[in-house]
């Protein structure tokens, strides 16, 4: 625990939420409106596909650097840069349209294509929570946090139907794509100048550790190597590559389309809780075993389904469960590392997630135009409960310090 007082730590902890909101609410409509906006521009479902793995393979280089830089420079700096990259990134998107204009900004950028929340400013979010919860009290602040950004990434999807709405109205649909990423561009500048409210020595890695992992090492490796396996499954079905395949499989609207995604993101707000309650009780490994094999398959039915309600309805289920392994992955990894290596511990695992993740959107953007285009679903599901029995197996022994007494 940290010597702050706590109605100071309390503050810090405040301005972490909203800031994870604010970027929530922009991921969640630039998800749905980044395949849609490429679309429009002329760019092909491999091309989207190809857009998606140049900003994770980005994402991951950028988090990789975060395990080095968190040890030299003060996290408020670190924060800021960030969020001015969010800003940078909202202005300069909307206006260019060549390809290799778009796979640069993309992979220099912020943007993110998938559900989850990755990049640079996680591990250091993630190390500030750690550091400031006592253990019985990790895993429900982990929740608070995931559920913060779930709610606000909710919010955001229902602002993807602006575009199409405003088109109604004589607005042309690309002004209201720029219009949506300049409010991203703004979310980012507000995030900013939350960060610079945080006190100027918050960091979270030691200075003088000589390397950022030490004796944990080895149990950071196999967490890396797990969690690689499951990004890459997921990556199949990041975000804006489903809503391309409801967009071509079921011909739905952007207006149906960020109704739907709004409904995922509620309810996997609202399972982060859920999930701690459950971690509580069962362990925090059990808890995110037995709720990702059922989602797992609800994905695969999904595939196959012809009726749009059903697939929705067994895609719903899965954004009921499928997230409830993110409260408890992270409060996992930061309990079985030392405190001084959790903001490595966190760029460690994550790094890996990035780089597998960046890897399979252009497969899954190629098979989205074959002959059967719901083999992305499949696979996703197949590997996922791959890596779910392989971290059982791995870890079910290894326990954080609140489950073993």
């Amino acid at each position: 625990m940290s010597d702050t007082p706590v109605h100071a730590r309390k503050s810090d902890i405040l301005l972490l939420l909203t800031a994870r909101g604010l970027r929530g609410f922009g991921d969640g409509f630039a998800i749905i409106i980044l395949p849609a906006y490429l679309s429009a521009i002329g760019f092909t479902t491999a091309e989207i596909g190809f857009t998606a793995t140049a900003s994770l393979l980005g994402t991951a280089l950028s988090t990789l650097a975060i395990a080095f830089l968190a040890r030299r420079y003060e996290l408020r700096l670190l924060l800021m840069i960030g969020a001015a990259l969010i800003t940078v990134t909202g202005v300069v998107f909307p206006n260019i349209s060549s390809v290799a204009l778009i796979f640069a900004v993309a992979f220099g950028g912020s943007l993110n294509p998938s559900a989850g929340d990755i990049g640079p400013l996680v591990p250091l979010e993630h190390a500030a929570l750690a550091k400031e919860a006592p253990a019985q009290d990790r895993t429900s602040v982990f929740a608070r946090y995931s559920l913060v950004g779930a709610l606000a990434t909710a919010a955001g999807s229902l602002a993807a139907g602006l575009p199409q709405l405003l088109a109604v109205h004589g607005i042309a649909e690309l002004a209201g794509f720029k219009i949506l990423f300049y409010v991203y561009a703004l979310l980012g500048l507000i995030a900013a100048l939350l960060y610079r409210l945080l006190p100027l020595g918050n960091v979270y890695a030691e200075r003088a550790q000589s390397a950022p992992l030490g004796p944990s090492r080895s149990i950071v490796y196999k967490l890396a190597a797990l969690f690689s396996l499951d990004a890459f499954a997921g990556g199949f079905t990041v975000q804006s590559l489903l809503a391309v395949w409801l967009f071509e499989r079921f011909d739905l609207s952007l207006v149906t389309a960020s109704l739907f995604f709004f409904w995922s993101s509620l309810l996997s707000a609202f399972s982060f809780p859920v999930a701690a309650r459950i971690a509580r009780r069962f362990g925090l490994i059990n808890t995110m075993v037995y709720t990702h094999i059922p989602s797992s398959l609800c994905l695969i039915v999904a595939a196959f389904v012809p009726s749009m309600p059903v697939a929705l309805g067994l895609l719903l289920v899965r954004a009921a469960l499928s997230q409830m392994d993110v409260p408890t992955r992270s409060s996992y990894v930061m309990a079985v590392v030392t405190p001084d290596e959790r903001a490595a511990a966190a760029s460690f695992t994550a790094v890996p997630r990035s780089l597998a993740s960046s890897l399979s959107p252009a497969l899954a953007g190629v098979m989205l135009a074959g002959p059967f285009a719901g083999l992305p679903l499949v696979i996703c599901g197949v590997l996922k409960i791959g890596y779910d029995l392989g971290l059982l197996y791995s870890f079910r022994h290894v326990k954080p310090p609140e489950e073993r007494t």
